[in-house]
Order: structure tokens, then sequence, then C-alpha cells
């Protein structure tokens, strides 16, 4: 009983490890579960090399360590992990949770070294071509819980790496979760949302559609301009407007490859390309419609969320997490994954509504999002398995 007790009372405290702390759903959920854990009076620490993010931690919240944890060099994962077992002795960490696969093996060695509970969550499919890359990725299942960020992850894990699973591990899924107060329609400035009209020189009369994400090939842009040629050949729908938002973090080839794409199909009057927006909400609320159009699977597609919790219809690729997040003809609509010609149509379908129907599909939208993947909700369940494993 007194051991119990004990258990009970012993503090939580958590180190988060992951390789940059960017905008990404990862970075975010990294962001979010620090300082949740802060306000649960844990205490809260994260190992990264940087990161735009980094701006918005408060820190005197979440104490953060700069290290080159995402290095893939073998000798600065060795290191890291010295370097984490001191940091870890040091602030009397018990939980360390690692966010990607460098950072992963430094914290499997270091938990290793000084006795800890690892924890992991599988973010991505990490596909592999070789046993070595599998090796390489299985650090991810080498923890003594590892979360999935969707159903979809959680199968591919069951097909792909059965061998590293076993009763004395644990593997569940906790769905991402988005801050519903910031992710919201009502709190959107009418003012910003005329300013940054300006900047991206849009027209009030157009219906408007953005497609956010990294300029990728798996992103699916090129079908996305290929859908909006045959949005005007084959429908005759001419009075839209599109709006490529995302970097192309150096992907040249890639980029000048989708310019060309534009001028040949004479679009450059329909679709514009923005690199960034500080206020993915305020992007968001000047849409009539957001897409994705990955053409691989996203493990849980955070474009999907972030647009029904702001009352924006979604069209989504069938594949991977959207399927998951997407209510198909109530909160949006899939399509056939890599095909531009159902893309178009389904573009089509949604212009032609009347703007009560396409407030109707964002109510519905909104619904879903607040019912399930509340960011409060998904930090719960992390202290909660946090404090599971520290009873066992």
């Amino acid at each position: 009983m007194l051991l119990y007790i004990n258990m009970m009372t012993t503090k939580i405290n958590v180190l988060q490890v992951i390789p940059k702390l960017g905008y990404g759903g990862a970075e975010t959920g990294c962001y979010d579960i620090a300082h949740y854990l802060a306000e649960q009076e844990c205490e809260s620490y994260i190992a990264t090399s940087g990161g735009e993010l980094l701006k918005y931690v408060k820190k005197d919240k979440v104490k953060i360590f700069r290290l080159p944890v995402h290095s893939k060099n073998p000798i600065i994962i060795f290191l890291n992990a010295i370097l984490l077992s001191v940091i870890i002795l040091f602030k009397k960490i018990n939980i360390v949770h690692a966010r990607s696969r460098a950072p992963a093996w430094s914290c499997y060695i270091a938990c290793f070294i000084t006795n800890r509970k690892f924890v992991t969550t599988f973010h991505g499919t990490y596909n592999f071509k070789s046993r070595t890359k599998k090796f390489y990725n299985s650090v991810m299942l080498r923890s003594k819980l590892t979360i999935a960020g969707s159903n979809f992850i959680f199968g591919h894990i069951n097909e792909n790496y059965n061998e590293y699973l076993s009763k004395k591990k644990k593997l569940m899924v906790i769905f991402r979760g988005i801050n519903l107060d910031y992710f919201c329609q009502k709190n959107i400035s009418i003012l910003k949302q005329e300013k940054l009209k300006k900047e991206w020189n849009l027209e009030t009369n157009k219906f408007t559609i953005i497609l956010p994400g990294r300029l990728t090939y798996w992103k699916g842009q090129e079908k996305f301009i290929e859908a909006l040629n045959i949005l005007i050949e084959d429908y005759n729908v001419t009075n839209f407007q599109a709006i490529l938002l995302g970097s192309d973090q150096g992907r040249k080839v890639y980029s000048k490859k989708l310019h060309s794409l534009v001028e040949r199909y004479s679009l450059t009057k329909k679709i514009k390309f923005i690199e960034h927006c500080k206020e993915m909400p305020l992007a968001y609320s000047l849409a009539d419609v957001v897409v994705s159009a990955s053409i691989e699977p996203e493990s849980f597609g955070r474009v999907s969320i972030e647009s029904q919790a702001m009352g924006k219809p979604i069209i989504a690729s069938n594949i991977g997490g959207s399927k998951e997040t997407v209510l198909n003809k109530k909160t949006g609509f899939l399509y056939k994954y890599d095909d531009p010609r159902e893309l178009a149509k389904n573009l089509n379908t949604v212009i032609q509504l009347s703007q009560e129907e396409l407030k109707l599909i964002g109510n519905e939208g909104r619904k879903n999002v607040t019912k399930k993947f509340d960011v409060e909700a998904m930090c719960d369940s992390n202290l909660r398995e946090y404090k599971k494993l520290l009873k066992n």
C-alpha cells in the first residue's frame, strides 16, 4: 500500500525529444502537450535542434534543451544519448517521449542507461525498402508505449512491424488534436481578413479554393492544377481563384514544374503561389473550400481537421487518415486519390452549392472536430498513459 501511494505521488517529469520544432503536426502536438503538462503541475521539457515554433514556447513553463537531435549521424546519435542521459539524471526525468526516429535511437539508449520509461509516437508510415531501413524504423516500437496518431497508422504498424510487437509493450491510438479556440471562425478579425485579401490580391466575388501544404509531389499539387484545368474545360466553371499555400523547402525543381504546369494550362490568373501564412486560421477563413490532394496516405491529415474546425468544407483524397477525419458528403467530400477528374467533379459539386449549404457542411465539420479531435482530449490521454507507465 505504501509503495502504491509513493507511485501515485511521484512527480511526473517529461522530456519530449523532436528534431525541430516547426509548424507540422508532430511539432504542434509536442508543443501543445508540453504546455498542457506544465499546467497540470508536471515538469515539462523539450529537447530539439531549433525551429520557428520555439519563439512561442512559454519559457517559464517549458524548459528547452538545444541539441543536434535532428542528425542521423550514428556518432551524433550516440553523443546525444549521453547528453540526454545527463539531462534525465540531473532533471529527474521519468518519462522520455521521442517523436522521430533519429532522436528515438538516442532516447532508447539514454533510457536504457538511466532505466527510465520510454514512449514514442509513430507519426508517419516510415516506408522501407531494405531490412536495414526497417531495423532503423523499428526503434519507434522499442518503447514501453507506442502511440499511433490514427487508426491508419495503427494498422500500418501491425501489418509491417508485427515482429517488433509483444504483450510487454503497449500500442494504442491517440488521435491528434487541435486548439479549437485558435481554429475558430468566430475569432477572425474582419480587418485582418481584408488586409490579407489585399496582400494576396484576392477578388471578393470569386469562389476561393485553398490547398495548404509544402510543395512536394506526394501532396498532389500537380493533380490539383490538372483538376482546375478540367474544371474549366469540362464544366465551364471559371469564376474561381485558387491558392497553393506552402513553401517548396528547397525543392526548386518541383516548384518550377508546378509553375510551368500553370503556364501550360493558362491558369496564371487563376492560381496564386503563397509561400507562408503565419496565421493559418486567417488563411482558412478566406476559403470557400479547402483541398487535401495527397497521392500518398496522410498519417493523420491535419489540413482536413483544421479546415473543418474553421467551418469550411474539405475535399480530400480517400486514403490514409482523411478517411477517419472526413465524414463523406457530410463534413466534406472524399474522392479517388490520384484522379484529377474526380477531384474536378467534386470541386464542381461544391461550387454549385448555395451559401446556406456550404455553411451547413461547415457546421457539421466543426461538430465533428469538437467531438473527436480536441487538443485537450489528446493531451489528457497522453498524461493518463504517462501515469499508468509510472504505476507499473
